[in-house]
């Protein structure tokens, strides 16, 4: 008895599905990432060490509020607007423009408020400007 061998068939693999389908996920992930320029610095403020200087008494001192509330030397002012910040330090300066600049602010003020400040005395003049710091407690 004489078996008949069958015959093989080449066994090839058709690459052409395979690069499809690569090519398929290449731009699905391209299309579905995001892009973003983000980028956070944690800051650890600075606390003061050094011992308080003497300041000139005649020191022009803008405090600001918790709820950003101004006050230059003590007098409240009836607004939060830049012009009645300007003009209530103006008084206080009689345009004197050497004058030290101080802001004192609370520490959960708003960025806005002290930047605000200090547009103000900027735009007046003002070059001697210092922002004030708590010393630690020992």
């Amino acid at each position: 008895m004489q078996f008949k061998r069958q015959a093989k068939d080449n066994v090839d693999v058709n690459m052409t599905p395979l690069i499809d389908v690569v090519f398929l996920l290449l731009i699905f992930f391209m299309v579905s990432t995001t892009f973003t320029d983000k980028t956070e610095i944690k800051l650890d403020l600075p606390q003061a060490t050094a011992s308080a200087q003497m300041r000139q008494p005649d020191a022009i001192k803008l405090v600001i509020s918790r709820q950003g509330e101004y006050s230059v030397n003590g007098a409240k002012l009836i607004n939060n607007n830049l012009a009645t910040i300007k003009s209530a330090i103006a008084k206080v300066a009689k345009g004197d423009l050497k004058t030290p600049f101080v802001i004192t602010a609370d520490a959960n003020t708003s960025h806005q408020s002290v930047v605000k400040a200090m547009d103000a005395a900027g735009q007046l003049g003002f070059t001697n400007l210092s922002i004030t710091t708590v010393h630690p407690e020992s």
